[in-house]
């Protein structure tokens, strides 16, 4: 079974609260009596496992003697529901890490990223993994993400490698793959968007998609995502196998055709 990973916001403000323990010089065992908590109570809240409010917040700032005015609406907002919640798509981890990233990293190897295509392209690929009943609400989702790409307020830098194979990949019918192929021209023309694509028959991604993301504060880790064609995904934050995966993208990006000649080359595409 999966393991399910607590929301990217709780994740955060357990760390923080972790901090503030150890810069108190408390143990575990010493603060969740002075807070009135069992143990395992403590280490769960810790772990990002427990939501706690902001009752909780005060006890801390007064018990760790540590005064923090951005803690209390630290709390709030990770005690907030995903704004994808009332569209009733279930997260397997990604939606929420996404929401909180100022990068993206993709490698594609056999459909085209989905921060990149269109409303048909997406409608047949949905239909294919079997999500008819929710389709219209899958849609929906993926064009939100994709405004960050265009967004003034918090802008979403991509970086997509796509493996050739992907832009030959009749889904739907040969119309919807003609305008996903005219979007990807006019998307690789964003500020924020970098695109390249990789011709070679052999390379280190033939072992299918990844992503890495970043984040706006340097003290939050780089995730690295894999998903499963069960349903299944790995969200990654050891140090040793985000270097790895970074380093695997950086050679991808290196052996790929140039972001001018990869948009030539989807140009030739269209043309035949």
């Amino acid at each position: 079974m999966r393991k399910r990973h607590p929301p990217f916001r709780r994740r955060k403000l357990a760390k923080k609260l972790r901090k503030l323990r150890l810069r108190a010089r408390m143990s575990i065992q010493e603060a969740a009596k002075a807070l009135d908590k069992d143990v395992q109570a403590l280490y769960r809240i810790e772990a990002g496992e427990t939501r706690v409010d902001v009752h909780f917040g005060c006890s801390v700032m007064d018990v760790y003697d540590a005064y923090d005015p951005a803690l209390l609406d630290e709390i709030r907002e990770a005690a907030k529901r995903g704004w994808w919640t009332p569209y009733g798509i279930k997260d397997q981890g990604y939606l929420d890490v996404e929401t909180e990233a100022a990068s993206v990293r993709e490698f594609a190897l056999a459909l085209i990223p989905g921060l990149l295509q269109t409303t048909d392209y997406m409608r047949a690929v949905f239909a294919t993994h079997g999500l008819v009943d929710n389709i219209e609400n899958q849609v929906r989702v993926r064009q939100i993400r994709q405004e960050r790409l265009t967004s003034q307020v918090d802008p979403l830098s991509l970086h997509v490698v796509i493996d050739e194979y992907a832009l030959w990949r009749l889904v739907g019918n040969p119309e919807i793959m003609r305008d996903q192929l005219r979007h990807l021209v006019e998307m690789a023309a964003l500020p924020t968007v970098t695109l390249q694509v990789i011709t070679s028959a052999l390379h280190v991604g033939m072992m299918g998609t990844f992503v890495v993301l970043g984040f706006p504060d340097p003290d939050d880790p780089e995730v690295f995502y894999l998903e499963h064609v069960t349903g299944g995904s790995l969200h990654i934050e050891d140090p040793e196998q985000v270097r790895a995966a970074n380093l695997a993208f950086d050679r991808l990006a290196a052996e790929a055709l140039s972001p001018e000649e990869s948009v030539a080359l989807i140009e030739r595409i269209l043309v035949e």
